[in-house]
């Protein structure tokens, strides 16, 4: 069914246009934007009112029985128009908070409430819950807390000078993703292997056969939680059915009622049950803990296929019918905006997307394509739905057809920003490598913005981003940090007294080590504390082996463990040491004292050299040896200092991934002026993309340059690419850039992604906001509404070099 047009002005002042393959979908989906994102207090009184009367069992207990009465006692919440039931809040966009983890304080509620940009409304309700109750009981008892009293010095300057973020100090670990065996068990199903794992405890010879029964205990209470919540709303929708008049209405409460009634007890049986279990899954993931990257269902059309083909063939189900629900699953992951977050972290990721990522696409254990029918149903549910949650991306193999690739390019031709476009054959190479076997490896996929694990068997959690270009300027500076005049890092010698290059990389490279050494200390310590302090019973049962071990997911349970550090700025630093490398050590036209002058002034009264800089220097994304092999170096310097490391889980090992999400903004606000020519506090470059504006050579030279990379060694690596839109308006532009897409993954690329928009309409949308409310450009691994961005991020994005031909 076509879309139907229609402009709605709603009371946000938001412009959308109205999308949906019936009417129900459309009033679901105008409800969805209409309503303003706003914070709960719901959760934060129930877990502290649970708290403050259970203190005397074991920690894994109290979680799994918190999460029990959190499924007992919070809100139920039902639209006459959904298919689908279940929200994190009370209601769509009702933002929960976890003060376990982070309790936000008064300022930090007026700061969500007041700022011009993502607000989250708080009420005075809200507010006085807050002063009298949550944050007087949770006042130095939150993971938060507990974390910043055990960092030492070391760790707490260079996390204040912005050398690293750290995602765990206010969000659990997350980056995990669900495979297909909620399919084929019941949440019962699962409390007998749990009730089996404890009935084979070994308290003879096992010396931690206890703390395994109270964690799976917990894990227990977790499940039966779930299935209370999902009864819940059979019986509330079963008693809305003996009030409806309107037969047919009835009809669907009762079939609603039966659903909820069945799963996810039971394993479910038919497309619509399947949509409805994972979707409690979901709430129950993302109501337990706030963890970064909201969880997300995987490998989508593959596990959903077998029930949609069964209904189809047995007459249950129509392909209109299977649409009209993925577009009710699609409205429900938009009406769960992130969980706020607060300082630094709120300053460098303030979106409402929560990082949800769809995978559609790649191969089967086989290896052969798992493309389907419902792979292009969904990829138009996708195209009408028009919506920023969830992520969606297609994983492409050697084995996809090009019209998988080119139907998503005609999604992603209308500046919507989605799909995302990954090397299914890259990904798995990473997973080999990392030790998983091929066929976790080939069931695997992507996450969040790019990140690759084992679907369903991996805890991946991402530990947060590494500031490469800020350590280059603490080089420069001889361990101080220039913008504070504090010593942060070691000395690593006077750059004026340096003769050669090597010399400059050697003290680079000492100085990085330095650097990793405090950041993955930090990581152990954090580590260890969510494993004690803060175990997650209910996503424990999802993650194989947990249940099996009787290890809780955040203490090594899962059958794989790897923390993630991403460096940030590749193409920055790339092109300041090409800068040094060429104009001082090579070619001789400036000394290092002269350099050092420059940028203390931040090119003040030196304009001619900044531009020389900027325009004579060799850079990194046009196919130049000279900037490329100075990225291959810092790459693999990066790389060695932290793959393979061990982590405090069994067998658990960092990794390293190059994505910034929009924290090449805020690294770049702490870094003062570059070689390169870059002015102090802008942003840095983002991904492994170019320096924006300095890929002169066109889109083939991006790929060569970025295919220099050993994306293999990596867990993911994000590459941003601008056309105009009048490329992709012809058969030929999108053969073209089908042909750019194919030759990038030969070459092992991992991931690419596009903004097709004119830099023009950018700058149109960023002075008259109010005309372009609708505008959804892509990120960084993630789309947004342009005029939520902030005015840096904006202009960041308008100087991605648009493409205008091959």
């Amino acid at each position: 069914m076509a879309t139907k047009i229609c402009v709605l002005n709603f009371p946000t002042g938001k412009e959308y246009l109205e999308r949906g393959s019936t009417e129900r979908i459309r009033r679901l989906r105008r409800k969805s934007l209409e309503t303003e994102e706003r914070i709960s207090g719901e959760r934060a009184k129930i877990i502290t009112e649970f708290y403050k009367n259970n203190k005397e069992m074991s920690i894994p207990v109290v979680r799994g029985k918190a999460f029990k009465y959190l499924m007992e006692k919070k809100s139920l919440y039902f639209d006459k128009d959904e298919l689908i039931v279940g929200e994190r809040g009370e209601a769509p966009k009702a933002v929960p908070t976890y003060p376990e983890v982070c309790c936000h304080s008064l300022e930090d509620l007026k700061m969500l409430n007041d700022r011009e940009k993502v607000p989250y409304k708080v009420s005075e309700e809200v507010f006085e819950l807050y002063e009298k109750e949550i944050i007087p009981f949770w006042e130095g008892k939150t993971i938060r807390d507990k974390i910043y009293a055990e960092m030492d010095e070391e760790w707490l300057k260079a996390y204040k000078a912005g050398i690293f973020t750290e995602f765990m100090e206010q969000r659990a670990p997350g980056h995990t993703v669900l495979d297909d065996k909620i399919y084929k068990y019941g949440m019962k199903d699962f409390i007998k292997k749990i009730d089996e794992s404890i009935a084979n405890l070994d308290f003879e010879n096992d010396p931690f056969a206890f703390d395994k029964k109270e964690q799976l205990i917990g894990m227990r209470h977790a499940a039966e939680g779930l299935i209370i919540y999902a009864k819940r709303y059979s019986e509330l929708l079963r008693k809305m059915a003996e009030e409806e008049i309107d037969e047919e209405k009835r009809a669907e409460l009762l079939e609603l009622s039966r659903i909820c009634d069945k799963v996810p007890e039971n394993k479910p049986d038919t497309f619509h049950e399947a949509l409805q279990y994972y979707w409690f899954v979901h709430v129950g993931v993302i109501s337990e803990l706030n963890t970064w990257d909201a969880f997300n269902p995987g490998k989508l059309d593959r596990n959903l296929y077998p029930f949609y083909k069964k209904d189809i063939e047995e007459g249950r189900l129509t392909k209109e019918r299977a649409r009209e629900l993925l577009e009710c699953f699609w409205i429900k992951f938009n009406n769960q905006p992130a969980p706020p977050k607060v300082g630094v972290t709120a300053k460098e990721s303030a979106t409402y997307t929560d990082f949800a990522q769809i995978n559609l696409g790649g191969v089967n254990e086989d290896g052969s394509s798992a493309i389907n029918e419902l792979t292009f149903l969904i990829l138009d549910v996708i195209e009408e739905m028009r919506l920023l949650q969830p992520s969606t991306s297609i994983q492409v193999s050697k084995k996809s057809p090009d019209r998988f690739i080119k139907r998503a390019l005609q999604i992603i031709k209308t500046g919507f920003g989605q799909p995302s476009i990954f090397n299914t054959d890259a990904v798995i190479q990473e997973l080999l490598r990392q030790g998983k076997s091929i066929i976790d490896a080939r069931n695997g996929g992507t996450s969040g913005c790019v990140e690759a694990g084992a679907f369903g068997k991996e805890n991946y959690a991402l530990t947060g981003y590494f500031n490469l270009v800020k350590v280059l300027e603490v080089t420069l500076n001889n361990g101080v940090d220039p913008l504070t005049g504090e010593k942060i890092g070691v000395e690593t010698g006077d750059p004026r007294e340096f003769k050669t290059f090597d010399e400059l990389m050697n003290a680079f490279k000492k100085q990085l080590e330095y650097f990793v050494n405090v950041k993955l200390k930090g990581n152990r310590i954090i580590e260890r504390i969510y494993a004690k302090y803060m175990p997650a019973p209910f996503l424990s049962i999802l993650i194989d082996d947990c249940i099996e071990k009787g290890v809780d997911y955040n203490a090594g349970g899962a059958r794989y463990n790897s923390l993630y550090v991403q460096g940030v700025g590749i193409g920055t630093i790339t092109d300041s040491l090409s800068a040094i490398k060429y104009h001082v050590f090579d070619t001789k036209r400036f000394t290092m004292d002269e350099l050092l002058m420059m940028l203390k002034a931040n090119f003040k009264g030196y304009e001619k050299e900044r531009l020389f800089l900027w325009n004579k220097t060799p850079k990194y994304g046009n196919d130049d040896d000279y900037a490329d092999s100075i990225m291959r170096q810092i790459f693999e310097t990066f790389f060695s200092l932290i793959d393979d490391r061990p982590t405090t889980k069994p067998g658990g090992k960092f990794r390293i991934n190059m994505l910034p999400t929009t924290c090449h903004v805020y690294f770049g606000e702490v870094c003062g002026a570059t070689p390169d020519g870059r002015f102090a506090h802008e942003p840095l470059s983002e991904g492994i993309s170019p320096v924006q504006g300095c890929d002169r050579n066109g889109p083939t030279a991006v790929i060569k340059s970025a295919a220099k990379m050993d994306h293999v060694k990596t867990g993911g690596t994000l590459l941003n690419m601008k056309f105009s839109p009048s490329f992709l308006e012809t058969e030929k532009g999108i053969d073209a850039v089908c042909s750019l897409i194919r030759s990038y993954f030969a070459m092992d690329g991992y991931h690419i992604q596009f903004n097709v928009i004119s830099a023009d309409v950018l700058k149109e949308a960023k002075k008259h906001p109010e005309q372009y409310r609708d505008l959804i450009v892509r990120v960084a691994g993630y789309s947004d509404y342009f005029c939520d961005l902030n005015d840096k991020l904006q202009d960041e994005i308008i100087r991605r070099t648009e493409h205008e031909s091959m």
